[in-house]
């Protein structure tokens, strides 16, 4: 019933998402065409066959049963023959000027929605968690550099960090490249700034879903409870240790722990490896030694268990004030932030297409509509911060998609009326024909690899 309602709540979630983006999208060249004196024959949202349609003047507005886009059916977009009192209505007796413009437009306007987005986040607050380190792997990138415990990262590579999100963002921007990479902070207690340096080399170049925190050997700060054993599993591992209930787990091979999930963490990665504990059990410092058992999860991947719960506190812990990170402006100051994320998005959208083409991020990265809608039913059920924030990166990518120069894509159209305003006449029918045909098989293979990773992610 559960798995269901899951189902049922990321499919609305994907068809509601992908409604706005196709909406937004073709309402952006409906809207320039109408300008310049288009005749609109048909606005769709989806393909194929029409679910139900209304005219409003010449024009069928209609909602296709395949919400896996839509169409502006303009009057004249094909080389047919059409009356002479007809032709200023027609799409292809347009100045280019004009064409370009029509075309440009819904990309543009799913870059208008990302801002709008964005203002009205900025504008009502934008919420976050303070890029505090709750604990460190023991050998790690970060911990040879010395960062600790406690220690917020306010930077990273001359970037200001506020939250965890922007620390991320930060470090995927890095992923595939090599050099340094460099992380200012600050300790507890003190206002003075350090900086580390860390060397990467074609950082995470093949990983399917880099974990870029994981890797420098970042455990973020989290609300945790202590780390006191409650019931056992009889002749479980944890009793075979020699552990008892109420004792109290303080560190892990002369790793302090933060806390009962810091513990769950490294007792699921250690399946048969022995444990060297220290643990308090009422006045007493005790060493124990224990050994995860193994256990299979339903995707096959191994982890560790030990047999016993955890002692839940009276009064559960809350996020210290110090940590909470809101960011609100203005009606008018926070236009320009808007504008600002945005591009920062679109930025690190065409730098990650940069790098799988020349092959220093993995394709396995490519997601498809399973995918899309596992993270619109995650998100919506997060709160609207956070579905307005993937709306807006979701839209953003829609937009400079639609732009890269590829036959079939708006792009593709504008490549060829810039080649049309350099040689003073239109592309060829033949030149373009074949561009429709690659532009056609290279839009089916990537998303034939991007179903594929979402099958991959399900398995």
């Amino acid at each position: 019933m559960e798995l269901l309602q899951t189902f049922t709540i990321n499919i609305l979630a994907m068809l509601v998402t992908l409604g706005i983006l196709v909406t937004i999208h073709e309402f952006g060249h409906y809207w320039v065409a109408r300008r310049c004196g288009v005749k609109i024959e048909c606005f769709s949202i989806g393909f194929g066959k029409s679910l139900f349609s209304w005219y409003r003047g010449e024009t069928e507005y209609r909602i296709a049963i395949l919400p896996l886009g839509g169409y502006v059916k303009m009057f004249g977009e094909r080389d047919v023959e059409i009356n002479e009192s007809e032709k200023a209505l027609a799409f292809n007796h347009k100045t280019l000027a004009q064409k370009t413009a029509i075309v440009a437009a819904g990309p543009l306007a799913n870059l208008i929605l990302a801002v709008v987005l964005y203002w009205f986040m900025f504008m009502t607050g934008v919420s976050g968690v303070a890029p505090v380190i709750g604990n460190l792997e023991v050998d790690s990138p970060v911990a040879l550099v010395g960062l600790q415990r406690g220690d917020e990262i306010i930077s990273i590579d001359g970037d200001q960090t506020r939250t965890w999100q922007e620390v991320r963002i930060a470090l995927l921007e890095r992923l595939g490249e090599s050099g340094p990479l460099e992380l200012s902070f600050t300790s507890t207690g003190s206002d003075l700034i350090n900086i580390a340096s860390i060397r990467i080399d074609r950082w995470l170049i093949n990983e399917a879903e880099p974990d870029v925190l994981g890797a420098l050997g970042i455990i973020p700060y989290r609300l945790d409870i202590p780390a006191i054993i409650g019931e056992l599993v009889p002749d479980g591992r944890a009793q075979q240790a020699g552990l008892l209930s109420q004792d109290e787990i303080l560190s892990v091979n002369e790793l302090d722990l933060s806390g009962w999930l810091h513990w769950v963490d490294i007792v699921r990665g250690s399946p048969e490896q022995d444990l060297q504990l220290q643990i308090r059990r009422q006045e007493q410092i005790l060493d124990l030694i224990v050994r995860p058992g193994i256990s299979i999860d339903s995707n096959g991947d191994q982890y560790g268990f030990i047999g016993a719960g955890v002692v839940v506190p009276e009064v559960m812990p809350t996020l210290p004030v110090e940590m909470n990170r809101a960011v609100r402006y203005s009606l008018f100051a926070a236009i320009p932030y808007a504008f600002t994320e945005t591009w920062d998005n679109g930025v690190f959208i065409l730098d990650s297409i940069k790098k799988m083409i020349v092959g220093l991020i993995s394709v396995e990265n490519l997601s498809g509509p399973i995918t899309i809608a596992q993270v619109a039913g995650q998100t919506a059920t997060f709160g609207l911060e956070y579905y307005l924030s993937f709306l807006a990166v979701l839209s953003i990518s829609l937009g400079i998609l639609n732009l890269l120069p590829i036959p079939v894509l708006d792009g593709g159209h504008l490549l060829y009326y810039l080649v049309e305003a350099i040689i003073r006449r239109p592309v060829p029918e033949k030149v373009q024909a074949m561009g429709m045909q690659l532009g056609i098989f290279f839009i089916v293979s990537i998303m034939f690899i991007a179903f594929y990773n979402d099958l991959n992610r399900l398995l």
